[in-house]
């Protein structure tokens, strides 16, 4: 035992990426896949590496999760995070967080530290301050560019059909050697929702699921059709049937918008290390490290593949 590669999968969330934030949203992923490759090379765990990875994202303000997440219709901002250990099944998750910068580190608590498996609003924000977890006033969370559309979205001639084209949230998923899977997902949610929305990401098998017996998968698109489908359960069971993860992402996919019409993106690895990032939406970010290999992408069949030396040194002065 202990001979796995470690391999890691991250997206910064599927939908439409504007050209001017394609730059920050590449490197963005990049650096979250470094960080948690980093940590499975020093034998870290697969729960540390996904942890890891997601926290970089919730704290880059490109990404719909942490500071930079979307506003309700109330103009504040409140967080989902899930995260799952593929070794026992245990899962935490936080929905309807505000004020505190990584709900993914929150979701991690209520996995340790509690025998429940989702907290919501005041329960989540009286566990964070019981755990000595800060607090941070909200308007911190808050990007110039979460206001403005905010702003746009409550105009008259607004179409609320325009959500489905700018989804995003991030998540990150991995094996690491001793053969271990594990996923996490967080996000804002979807711009201008109402009051204690929670989509798919803070619900086991639609945002998320770990298990060393199939994979782990993490999700990203329009919530409530991903929970119609529970869309990342779905992907692990096609597995379990004996697809790979590139078809069984595609074929869940397909089913979600054929049945539901949704449109979404998944990351997925395998209990043998093989992995998949898909997508049926215009662009998703992703990246993925394995074999000491960087690959990553924005739009459909775009695959840039660096080696891990080589990427590190570009992501030390910016890619």
């Amino acid at each position: 035992l202990g001979r796995m590669k470690p391999v890691i999968v991250v997206h910064g969330g599927a939908g439409r990426i504007f050209k001017e934030r394609e730059e920050g949203c590449r490197a963005g992923t990049v650096r979250a896949v470094l960080q948690g490759y980093g940590v499975l090379k020093r034998g870290g765990s697969a729960v540390d590496a996904v942890e890891e990875a997601v926290q970089s994202m919730e704290d880059d303000p490109h990404f719909n999760a942490g500071c930079g997440s979307v506003l309700n219709e109330k103009g504040e901002v409140e967080m989902d995070a899930i995260i799952m250990d593929g070794k026992n099944l245990d899962s935490g998750a936080v929905s309807a967080v505000k004020c505190i910068a990584n709900p993914v580190k929150l979701a991690r608590l209520v996995m340790e530290k509690t025998k429940h498996m989702l907290l919501t609003d005041q329960g989540a924000h009286l566990f964070a301050r019981a755990m000595g977890i800060p607090e941070i006033p909200g308007e911190k969370l808050v990007t110039e560019r979460s206001r403005e559309r905010w702003r746009k979205n409550l105009e008259p001639d607004f179409n609320p059909e325009d959500f489905q084209k700018d989804l995003g949230t991030v998540g990150a998923v991995a094996i690491d050697s001793e053969g271990n899977v594990a996923c996490a997902t967080s996000t804002g949610g979807l711009s201008n929702k109402l009051i204690g929305r929670v989509g798919d990401t803070a619900c086991i098998g639609s945002g998320g699921y770990a298990d060393n017996h199939s994979g782990a998968t993490s999700t990203t698109g329009h919530g409530e059709s991903i929970m119609k489908v529970v869309l990342a359960r779905l992907i692990l069971y096609h597995m379990e049937q004996g697809m790979s993860p590139e078809v069984a992402a595609d074929t869940a996919l397909d089913y979600m918008k054929t049945r539901v019409g949704g449109l979404g993106g998944v990351i997925v690895v395998s209990k043998a290390g093989e992995w998949a990032a898909r997508f049926s939406t215009k662009q998703m970010s992703w990246a993925a490290v394995k074999d000491d290999e960087l690959h990553y992408g924005i739009c459909a069949g775009e695959k840039h593949v660096k080696s891990l030396d080589e990427a590190l040194a570009s992501a030390s002065e910016g890619l």
